[in-house]
């Protein structure tokens, strides 16, 4: 059945070209797609109780994280999701500091949902909101896209500071939304729009 409405992203738009990097605004930090050589530090990163807590799913083994990065280019070509790894924006070849991803993307309405975690050595420099903030301003003004949304348990007090640091106005809780290894978690629900005020640097 054919759609009534324009997409608006139109589609093909990005899997028409190979994934692109993405500098921070003050070009400290570039996130660029994972490659297979960066599979230890995915699984390295699964270990750590901080990002872990947070995830429903793991990456435990060489094999799993290369598949994940396997996974990660085909949903880019999709048109389904995006992955990027952060890394410094004079080392995009070295040290890989955390992961900022559009988890879902939908391109009829313009919406996608923003994750990220930060590696447990580059916590507290300001990495996650600088990437979060350069990965919106992608989305919002170079694609097109209307709405980004980041939802983080309710616990999650990090996330929570990153998310409004880079512009995410809190809009709710979504209750007893999503399960953790500890059970379930009610979630707090941020969203940034194009019309919202460019955060400070």
């Amino acid at each position: 059945m054919p759609c009534a409405i324009p997409f608006t992203v139109p589609a093909g738009s990005l899997s028409s070209g190979a994934q692109p990097s993405i500098a921070s605004r003050d070009g400290s930090l570039v996130l660029r797609p994972w490659r297979a050589g960066d599979a230890p530090v995915l699984v390295r990163a699964f270990q750590d109780p901080g990002i872990g807590r947070w995830h429903m799913r793991q990456v435990a083994t060489p094999e799993e994280a290369r598949r994940w990065i396997t996974d990660s280019a085909g949903h880019w070509e999709a048109e389904r999701a995006a992955q990027w790894a952060i890394t410094r924006g004079d080392d995009v070849d070295g040290e890989v500091l955390g992961r900022m991803s559009l988890r879902w993307m939908d391109l009829l309405h313009g919406a996608a949902e923003c994750a990220y975690w930060v590696l447990p050595e580059a916590r507290g420099t300001g990495v996650a909101t600088r990437a979060l903030r350069a990965l919106a301003g992608w989305a919002l003004d170079d694609i097109g896209f209307r709405r980004l949304e980041l939802a983080h348990s309710v616990h999650n007090e990090a996330s929570c500071r990153v998310a409004v640091k880079s512009g995410f106005v809190q809009e709710g809780v979504r209750r007893s939304a999503m399960v953790h290894a500890d059970g379930r978690h009610d979630m707090h629900l941020h969203a940034r729009i194009p019309t919202d005020p460019c955060p400070a640097p």
